[in-house]
Protein backbone atom coordinates (compact mmCIF):
# COMPACT_ATOMS: atom_id res chain seq x y z
CA UNK A 1 0.00 0.00 0.00
CA UNK A 2 1.61 3.35 -1.02
CA UNK A 3 2.11 6.12 1.50
CA UNK A 4 -1.01 8.26 1.74
CA UNK A 5 -1.25 11.78 3.09
CA UNK A 6 -3.64 11.26 6.01
CA UNK A 7 -5.82 14.40 5.74
CA UNK A 8 -6.84 13.47 2.19
CA UNK A 9 -6.57 9.69 2.27
CA UNK A 10 -10.16 9.10 1.23
CA UNK A 11 -9.90 11.35 -1.82
CA UNK A 12 -6.64 10.15 -3.34
CA UNK A 13 -6.65 8.26 -6.65
CA UNK A 14 -4.34 5.25 -7.08
CA UNK A 15 -0.72 6.27 -6.63
CA UNK A 16 2.69 5.15 -7.82
CA UNK A 17 4.50 2.07 -6.49
CA UNK A 18 5.89 2.45 -2.96
CA UNK A 19 9.49 2.18 -4.15
CA UNK A 20 8.97 5.35 -6.22
CA UNK A 21 8.35 7.40 -3.07
CA UNK A 22 11.05 8.92 -0.88
CA UNK A 23 11.38 7.49 2.59
CA UNK A 24 11.32 10.92 4.20
CA UNK A 25 9.89 14.20 2.99
CA UNK A 26 12.31 17.16 3.04
CA UNK A 27 10.70 20.47 3.96
CA UNK A 28 11.79 21.70 0.56
CA UNK A 29 8.91 19.65 -0.91
CA UNK A 30 5.45 21.22 -0.61
CA UNK A 31 2.26 19.41 0.24
CA UNK A 32 -0.11 19.70 -2.73
CA UNK A 33 -3.89 19.77 -3.14
CA UNK A 34 -5.23 19.07 -6.65
CA UNK A 35 -8.60 20.62 -7.48
CA UNK A 36 -10.36 19.51 -10.68
CA UNK A 37 -13.85 18.34 -11.59
CA UNK A 38 -12.43 15.53 -13.78
CA UNK A 39 -11.53 12.36 -11.79
CA UNK A 40 -9.35 11.10 -14.63
CA UNK A 41 -7.25 14.31 -14.62
CA UNK A 42 -6.92 14.07 -10.84
CA UNK A 43 -5.55 10.56 -11.22
CA UNK A 44 -3.10 11.53 -13.95
CA UNK A 45 -1.82 14.56 -12.04
CA UNK A 46 -1.50 12.65 -8.76
CA UNK A 47 0.46 9.77 -10.33
CA UNK A 48 2.75 12.19 -12.16
CA UNK A 49 3.49 14.22 -9.04
CA UNK A 50 4.17 11.13 -6.95
CA UNK A 51 6.55 9.76 -9.56
CA UNK A 52 8.34 13.14 -9.45
CA UNK A 53 8.98 12.73 -5.72
CA UNK A 54 6.05 14.65 -4.22
CA UNK A 55 4.32 12.11 -1.95
CA UNK A 56 2.06 14.50 -0.01
CA UNK A 57 -0.79 14.80 -2.50
CA UNK A 58 -4.44 15.48 -1.83
CA UNK A 59 -7.20 15.54 -4.43
CA UNK A 60 -10.62 17.21 -4.46
CA UNK A 61 -13.25 16.73 -7.14
CA UNK A 62 -14.41 20.31 -7.48
CA UNK A 63 -14.25 23.52 -5.48
CA UNK A 64 -16.83 22.55 -2.86
CA UNK A 65 -14.97 19.34 -2.01
CA UNK A 66 -11.71 21.33 -1.79
CA UNK A 67 -13.21 23.82 0.63
CA UNK A 68 -14.49 20.98 2.80
CA UNK A 69 -11.01 19.44 2.90
CA UNK A 70 -9.37 22.75 3.69
CA UNK A 71 -11.72 23.31 6.61
CA UNK A 72 -10.30 20.20 8.25
CA UNK A 73 -6.68 20.44 7.04
CA UNK A 74 -6.06 24.12 6.21
CA UNK A 75 -2.52 24.27 7.60
CA UNK A 76 -1.50 21.05 5.85
CA UNK A 77 -1.72 22.49 2.32
CA UNK A 78 1.21 24.39 0.83
CA UNK A 79 0.28 24.49 -2.87
CA UNK A 80 -3.10 24.23 -4.61
CA UNK A 81 -3.08 23.16 -8.26
CA UNK A 82 -6.46 24.40 -9.44
CA UNK A 83 -8.48 24.10 -12.64
CA UNK A 84 -10.36 27.25 -13.63
CA UNK A 85 -13.37 25.99 -15.54
CA UNK A 86 -15.39 23.82 -13.16
CA UNK A 87 -19.19 23.45 -12.83
CA UNK A 88 -20.84 25.11 -9.87
CA UNK A 89 -18.13 27.10 -8.11
CA UNK A 90 -15.42 27.73 -10.68
CA UNK A 91 -11.72 28.08 -9.95
CA UNK A 92 -11.79 31.88 -9.94
CA UNK A 93 -14.55 32.06 -7.31
CA UNK A 94 -12.88 29.33 -5.24
CA UNK A 95 -9.53 31.10 -5.17
CA UNK A 96 -11.13 34.49 -4.50
CA UNK A 97 -12.81 32.94 -1.48
CA UNK A 98 -9.46 31.58 -0.27
CA UNK A 99 -8.03 35.08 -0.58
CA UNK A 100 -10.95 36.48 1.41
CA UNK A 101 -10.36 33.77 4.05
CA UNK A 102 -6.66 34.80 4.30
CA UNK A 103 -5.38 31.42 3.17
CA UNK A 104 -1.56 31.70 3.21
CA UNK A 105 -0.76 29.19 0.49
CA UNK A 106 0.55 29.10 -3.07
CA UNK A 107 -1.43 28.42 -6.24
CA UNK A 108 -0.70 27.00 -9.68
CA UNK A 109 -3.45 27.59 -12.23
CA UNK A 110 -4.08 24.69 -14.59
CA UNK A 111 -6.55 25.16 -17.41
CA UNK A 112 -7.30 24.84 -21.07
CA UNK A 113 -8.62 28.41 -21.28
CA UNK A 114 -5.54 29.88 -22.99
CA UNK A 115 -2.56 31.86 -21.79
CA UNK A 116 -4.07 35.35 -21.95
CA UNK A 117 -7.10 34.40 -19.87
CA UNK A 118 -4.90 32.70 -17.31
CA UNK A 119 -2.58 35.71 -17.15
CA UNK A 120 -5.57 37.98 -16.47
CA UNK A 121 -6.79 35.62 -13.75
CA UNK A 122 -3.37 35.85 -12.09
CA UNK A 123 -3.71 39.63 -11.99
CA UNK A 124 -7.27 39.30 -10.68
CA UNK A 125 -6.05 37.20 -7.76
CA UNK A 126 -2.99 39.32 -6.96
CA UNK A 127 -2.96 41.54 -3.92
CA UNK A 128 -4.32 38.94 -1.52
CA UNK A 129 -2.67 36.33 0.67
CA UNK A 130 -2.31 33.77 -2.12
CA UNK A 131 1.06 33.45 -3.83
CA UNK A 132 0.47 32.73 -7.53
CA UNK A 133 3.39 30.58 -8.68
CA UNK A 134 2.23 30.56 -12.29
CA UNK A 135 -0.21 29.11 -14.80
CA UNK A 136 -0.01 26.11 -17.12
CA UNK A 137 -2.18 24.96 -19.98
CA UNK A 138 -3.61 21.47 -19.82
CA UNK A 139 -2.14 18.94 -20.03
CA UNK A 140 0.80 20.16 -17.95
CA UNK A 141 4.17 18.56 -18.65
CA UNK A 142 6.46 17.28 -15.93
CA UNK A 143 9.23 19.81 -16.55
CA UNK A 144 6.89 22.81 -16.57
CA UNK A 145 5.10 21.68 -13.43
CA UNK A 146 8.35 21.01 -11.59
CA UNK A 147 9.70 24.42 -12.58
CA UNK A 148 6.73 26.12 -10.91
CA UNK A 149 6.83 23.88 -7.84
CA UNK A 150 10.52 24.69 -7.48
CA UNK A 151 9.45 28.32 -6.99
CA UNK A 152 7.58 27.43 -3.81
CA UNK A 153 9.16 28.62 -0.59
CA UNK A 154 8.04 27.77 2.95
CA UNK A 155 6.04 30.71 4.34
CA UNK A 156 7.90 33.00 6.76
CA UNK A 157 6.92 32.99 10.42
CA UNK A 158 3.90 35.12 11.26
CA UNK A 159 5.13 38.50 12.52
CA UNK A 160 4.40 39.54 16.06
CA UNK A 161 1.35 41.68 16.66
CA UNK A 162 2.05 45.33 15.89
CA UNK A 163 5.24 44.59 13.93
CA UNK A 164 3.67 45.85 10.70
CA UNK A 165 2.52 49.20 12.12
CA UNK A 166 3.40 52.07 9.81
CA UNK A 167 6.49 54.09 10.64
CA UNK A 168 5.96 57.70 11.63
CA UNK A 169 7.55 60.93 10.47
CA UNK A 170 9.02 61.46 13.94
CA UNK A 171 10.72 58.05 13.79
CA UNK A 172 12.08 58.85 10.34
CA UNK A 173 13.42 62.23 11.45
CA UNK A 174 15.19 60.48 14.32
CA UNK A 175 16.65 57.95 11.86
CA UNK A 176 18.06 60.76 9.72
CA UNK A 177 19.56 62.56 12.71
CA UNK A 178 21.09 59.40 14.19
CA UNK A 179 21.92 57.79 10.83
CA UNK A 180 20.13 54.56 11.62
CA UNK A 181 20.80 53.27 8.11
CA UNK A 182 22.71 50.31 6.78
CA UNK A 183 23.49 49.30 3.19
CA UNK A 184 23.14 45.80 1.82
CA UNK A 185 24.52 44.89 -1.60
CA UNK A 186 22.99 42.58 -4.20
CA UNK A 187 25.36 41.27 -6.91
CA UNK A 188 24.78 41.67 -10.63
CA UNK A 189 26.43 39.06 -12.85
CA UNK A 190 27.19 38.59 -16.54
CA UNK A 191 24.92 35.91 -18.01
CA UNK A 192 27.52 34.82 -20.56
CA UNK A 193 30.55 34.47 -18.31
CA UNK A 194 29.03 34.33 -14.85
CA UNK A 195 31.44 37.07 -13.81
CA UNK A 196 30.44 39.48 -11.04
CA UNK A 197 30.06 42.87 -12.70
CA UNK A 198 28.81 44.98 -9.83
CA UNK A 199 26.34 45.39 -7.00
CA UNK A 200 23.20 47.38 -6.27
CA UNK A 201 23.26 49.29 -2.97
CA UNK A 202 19.99 48.78 -1.08
CA UNK A 203 19.26 50.82 2.02
CA UNK A 204 17.80 49.30 5.17
CA UNK A 205 16.65 51.10 8.29
CA UNK A 206 18.26 49.58 11.37
CA UNK A 207 15.36 50.56 13.62
CA UNK A 208 16.15 50.35 17.37
CA UNK A 209 12.85 48.58 18.13
CA UNK A 210 11.66 47.04 14.85
CA UNK A 211 14.95 45.65 13.57
CA UNK A 212 15.66 45.91 9.84
CA UNK A 213 12.97 47.88 8.04
CA UNK A 214 12.86 47.62 4.24
CA UNK A 215 12.57 50.56 1.82
CA UNK A 216 8.95 50.00 0.85
CA UNK A 217 8.01 50.96 4.40
CA UNK A 218 9.76 54.34 4.48
CA UNK A 219 10.91 55.71 1.09
CA UNK A 220 7.48 57.16 0.24
CA UNK A 221 7.28 58.85 3.64
CA UNK A 222 10.82 60.20 3.24
CA UNK A 223 9.81 61.77 -0.08
CA UNK A 224 6.60 63.24 1.35
CA UNK A 225 8.21 64.85 4.39
CA UNK A 226 11.31 66.24 2.67
CA UNK A 227 13.89 63.81 4.08
CA UNK A 228 14.76 61.94 0.89
CA UNK A 229 17.65 64.24 -0.05
CA UNK A 230 19.44 63.57 3.23
CA UNK A 231 18.86 59.83 2.89
CA UNK A 232 20.04 59.69 -0.73
CA UNK A 233 23.11 61.75 0.15
CA UNK A 234 24.02 59.28 2.90
CA UNK A 235 23.50 56.29 0.60
CA UNK A 236 25.66 57.78 -2.15
CA UNK A 237 28.44 58.68 0.29
CA UNK A 238 28.52 55.22 1.90
CA UNK A 239 28.20 53.33 -1.39
CA UNK A 240 31.01 55.26 -3.06
CA UNK A 241 33.29 54.89 -0.05
CA UNK A 242 32.64 51.14 -0.04
CA UNK A 243 33.32 51.00 -3.78
CA UNK A 244 36.71 52.62 -3.17
CA UNK A 245 37.52 50.13 -0.41
CA UNK A 246 36.66 47.19 -2.67
CA UNK A 247 38.82 48.62 -5.42
CA UNK A 248 41.72 48.90 -2.96
CA UNK A 249 41.22 45.19 -2.21
CA UNK A 250 41.50 44.37 -5.90
CA UNK A 251 37.77 44.01 -6.64
CA UNK A 252 36.81 45.77 -9.85
CA UNK A 253 33.08 46.38 -9.43
CA UNK A 254 30.41 48.85 -10.46
CA UNK A 255 27.91 50.34 -8.01
CA UNK A 256 24.21 51.00 -8.68
CA UNK A 257 22.26 53.39 -6.44
CA UNK A 258 18.56 54.28 -6.60
CA UNK A 259 17.64 57.96 -6.83
CA UNK A 260 14.27 59.65 -6.39
CA UNK A 261 12.57 62.17 -8.63
CA UNK A 262 12.72 64.49 -5.61
CA UNK A 263 16.51 64.17 -5.81
CA UNK A 264 16.53 64.95 -9.52
CA UNK A 265 14.32 68.00 -8.93
CA UNK A 266 17.16 69.71 -7.03
CA UNK A 267 18.99 71.98 -9.52
CA UNK A 268 22.46 71.13 -8.17
CA UNK A 269 21.99 67.35 -7.91
CA UNK A 270 24.25 66.41 -10.84
CA UNK A 271 27.00 68.72 -9.58
CA UNK A 272 26.79 67.25 -6.06
CA UNK A 273 27.02 63.66 -7.35
CA UNK A 274 30.08 64.58 -9.41
CA UNK A 275 31.80 66.23 -6.45
CA UNK A 276 31.00 63.26 -4.21
CA UNK A 277 32.48 60.78 -6.69
CA UNK A 278 35.68 62.81 -6.94
CA UNK A 279 36.00 63.22 -3.17
CA UNK A 280 35.78 59.44 -2.66
CA UNK A 281 38.31 58.72 -5.42
CA UNK A 282 35.84 57.16 -7.83
CA UNK A 283 35.47 57.72 -11.55
CA UNK A 284 31.96 58.34 -12.92
CA UNK A 285 32.02 55.13 -15.00
CA UNK A 286 31.78 53.08 -11.81
CA UNK A 287 28.43 54.53 -10.69
CA UNK A 288 25.01 53.80 -12.17
CA UNK A 289 22.04 55.84 -10.96
CA UNK A 290 18.78 53.91 -11.17
CA UNK A 291 15.65 55.97 -11.79
CA UNK A 292 12.25 54.34 -11.36
CA UNK A 293 10.35 54.57 -14.62
CA UNK A 294 6.98 55.39 -13.07
CA UNK A 295 8.54 58.53 -11.58
CA UNK A 296 9.54 59.78 -15.01
CA UNK A 297 6.17 59.84 -16.74
CA UNK A 298 6.09 63.64 -17.01
CA UNK A 299 9.61 64.88 -16.28
CA UNK A 300 10.04 68.59 -15.78
CA UNK A 301 13.00 70.47 -17.19
CA UNK A 302 15.09 70.33 -13.99
CA UNK A 303 15.17 66.49 -13.72
CA UNK A 304 15.87 66.20 -17.43
CA UNK A 305 18.72 68.69 -17.16
CA UNK A 306 20.18 66.76 -14.22
CA UNK A 307 19.99 63.51 -16.16
CA UNK A 308 21.72 65.05 -19.17
CA UNK A 309 24.42 66.62 -16.99
CA UNK A 310 25.02 63.28 -15.22
CA UNK A 311 25.55 61.60 -18.59
CA UNK A 312 27.83 64.41 -19.74
CA UNK A 313 29.96 63.61 -16.69
CA UNK A 314 29.94 59.95 -17.87
CA UNK A 315 27.82 58.53 -15.06
CA UNK A 316 25.58 55.69 -16.18
CA UNK A 317 21.78 55.94 -16.01
CA UNK A 318 19.39 53.01 -15.62
CA UNK A 319 15.66 53.06 -16.24
CA UNK A 320 14.52 50.92 -13.31
CA UNK A 321 11.46 48.63 -13.16
CA UNK A 322 11.08 48.85 -16.93
CA UNK A 323 7.62 47.85 -18.08
CA UNK A 324 5.70 48.93 -14.99
CA UNK A 325 5.06 52.58 -15.88
CA UNK A 326 2.87 54.14 -18.53
CA UNK A 327 5.36 55.82 -20.87
CA UNK A 328 8.24 53.38 -21.25
CA UNK A 329 9.05 54.11 -24.88
CA UNK A 330 8.69 57.85 -24.35
CA UNK A 331 11.29 57.76 -21.58
CA UNK A 332 13.69 55.73 -23.72
CA UNK A 333 13.23 58.28 -26.48
CA UNK A 334 13.72 61.39 -24.35
CA UNK A 335 16.23 60.41 -21.62
CA UNK A 336 19.85 59.31 -22.33
CA UNK A 337 19.68 56.03 -20.41
CA UNK A 338 22.53 53.56 -20.76
CA UNK A 339 20.83 50.62 -19.08
CA UNK A 340 17.37 49.05 -19.19
CA UNK A 341 16.47 47.20 -15.99
CA UNK A 342 13.56 44.84 -16.54
CA UNK A 343 11.07 44.53 -13.71
CA UNK A 344 10.89 41.16 -11.94
CA UNK A 345 7.25 40.78 -13.03
CA UNK A 346 8.50 40.19 -16.60
CA UNK A 347 11.35 37.88 -15.57
CA UNK A 348 10.47 35.27 -12.98
CA UNK A 349 8.57 32.36 -14.53
CA UNK A 350 8.59 33.90 -18.02
CA UNK A 351 9.45 30.64 -19.76
CA UNK A 352 6.06 29.19 -18.90
CA UNK A 353 4.01 32.35 -19.40
CA UNK A 354 3.24 33.03 -23.04
CA UNK A 355 2.06 36.54 -22.25
CA UNK A 356 5.10 37.92 -20.41
CA UNK A 357 7.79 35.99 -22.29
CA UNK A 358 7.34 37.95 -25.55
CA UNK A 359 7.45 41.16 -23.50
CA UNK A 360 10.71 40.07 -21.87
CA UNK A 361 12.19 39.22 -25.26
CA UNK A 362 10.94 42.51 -26.70
CA UNK A 363 12.48 44.55 -23.88
CA UNK A 364 15.86 42.90 -24.38
CA UNK A 365 15.57 43.48 -28.12
CA UNK A 366 14.85 47.18 -27.58
CA UNK A 367 17.89 47.50 -25.31
CA UNK A 368 20.14 45.88 -27.91
CA UNK A 369 18.90 48.12 -30.70
CA UNK A 370 19.46 51.23 -28.59
CA UNK A 371 22.94 50.13 -27.54
CA UNK A 372 21.90 49.77 -23.88
CA UNK A 373 22.73 47.08 -21.35
CA UNK A 374 19.81 44.86 -20.36
CA UNK A 375 19.57 43.86 -16.70
CA UNK A 376 16.97 41.37 -15.44
CA UNK A 377 15.97 41.56 -11.79
CA UNK A 378 13.94 38.95 -9.92
CA UNK A 379 15.92 35.93 -11.17
CA UNK A 380 14.77 33.32 -8.66
CA UNK A 381 15.38 29.94 -10.32
CA UNK A 382 17.84 28.28 -12.64
CA UNK A 383 15.04 28.15 -15.20
CA UNK A 384 14.87 31.96 -15.13
CA UNK A 385 18.66 32.11 -15.53
CA UNK A 386 18.69 29.71 -18.49
CA UNK A 387 15.91 31.54 -20.32
CA UNK A 388 17.72 34.87 -19.97
CA UNK A 389 20.86 33.26 -21.41
CA UNK A 390 18.88 31.87 -24.35
CA UNK A 391 17.32 35.20 -25.29
CA UNK A 392 20.49 37.26 -24.93
CA UNK A 393 20.06 39.31 -21.74
CA UNK A 394 23.31 40.91 -20.51
CA UNK A 395 23.14 40.95 -16.71
CA UNK A 396 21.08 39.21 -14.03
CA UNK A 397 20.20 39.95 -10.42
CA UNK A 398 18.03 38.02 -7.98
CA UNK A 399 17.81 35.49 -5.19
CA UNK A 400 18.95 32.62 -7.42
CA UNK A 401 22.28 34.44 -7.59
CA UNK A 402 22.38 36.04 -4.15
CA UNK A 403 20.22 37.86 -1.66
CA UNK A 404 21.31 41.35 -0.61
CA UNK A 405 24.14 41.10 1.92
CA UNK A 406 26.29 43.32 4.14
CA UNK A 407 29.56 44.50 2.61
CA UNK A 408 31.63 41.91 4.46
CA UNK A 409 29.55 39.09 2.99
CA UNK A 410 30.55 39.81 -0.59
CA UNK A 411 33.98 38.17 -0.64
CA UNK A 412 32.78 34.85 0.91
CA UNK A 413 29.82 34.84 -1.47
CA UNK A 414 32.12 35.39 -4.47
CA UNK A 415 34.08 32.30 -3.50
CA UNK A 416 30.89 30.23 -3.37
CA UNK A 417 29.70 31.75 -6.64
CA UNK A 418 32.96 30.79 -8.35
CA UNK A 419 32.17 27.15 -7.59
CA UNK A 420 28.73 27.51 -9.23
CA UNK A 421 29.93 29.33 -12.34
CA UNK A 422 31.11 26.35 -14.44
CA UNK A 423 27.68 24.71 -14.27
CA UNK A 424 25.78 27.91 -15.00
CA UNK A 425 27.81 29.05 -18.01
CA UNK A 426 28.25 25.61 -19.59
CA UNK A 427 26.37 24.60 -22.75
CA UNK A 428 25.10 28.09 -23.57
CA UNK A 429 23.24 28.66 -26.83
CA UNK A 430 25.09 30.54 -29.54
CA UNK A 431 24.26 34.26 -29.44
Amino acid sequence: MPEIWPPFADTLPPAADPEDLPSALPRTHPSILLVDDDPFMLGVQSRMLRSMGYPMIGAAEGADAARALLRSARQAVDVIVCDLNMPGTDGIAFLQQLNADHFHGSVILLSGEGSRIMHTVQKLLSGGQLVILGALEKPAGRAALRALLDCWKPPPPTPAAGAEAAVTEAELQSAVRERQWVLHYQPQVDLKTGGVIGVEALVRWNHPARGLVYPDAFIGLAEDCGLIAALTGWVLQQALEQLARWRAQGLSLKMAVNVSMKDLAAPDFAARVGALARSTGNGPQGLTLEVTESCLMSPTLVPLENLVRLRMQRFHLSIDDFGTGHSSLVQLRDVPFTELKIDRGFVHGARHNQVIRPMLEGSIGIAKRLGMLSVAEGVETEDDWRLLQEIGCDLAQGWFIARPMPHDGLQPWMERWAARQPHLVASQPES
